[in-house]
């Protein structure tokens, strides 16, 4: 393998593991989500099923957790391409930044207003 098809490849697996760390989130939103209008639906007391419903926020949690170190990987990995001097190379959506930037995004002023 060329230089070329080793950065795709790994770029490919990075894509496909940013995906799939984005779908357990989703499907674990969607399962408290599940949890809450089943409890409902069966006019269950929220304190029966406090633990459980605890447990599921947590693996949310913990998938922020790696999602956010996946996407710090992506940067370091980004850097460390740049620095060997080894071009443009991209596999999934393009429209990544330039530069990585640790700034907190901030709503425009203005953006909500009292009602």
């Amino acid at each position: 393998m060329d230089r070329t098809e080793v950065v795709t490849s790994i770029s490919s697996e990075l894509y496909a593991t940013e995906q799939s760390v984005d779908a357990a989130i989703a499907h674990a939103a969607a399962m408290v989500q599940a949890m809450i209008a089943g409890r409902a639906a069966l006019s269950v007391s929220p304190v029966s099923g406090a633990a459980s419903q605890t447990k599921a926020l947590a693996t949310l949690a913990a998938l922020s957790a790696a999602r956010e170190a996946i996407v710090d990987c992506h940067a370091e990995m980004q850097k460390d391409h740049r620095r060997m001097g080894w071009g443009t190379y991209a596999a999934g959506p393009v429209d990544k930044p330039l530069e990585w930037d640790d700034t907190p995004m901030r709503p425009t002023k203005g953006h909500l207003r009292a009602v």
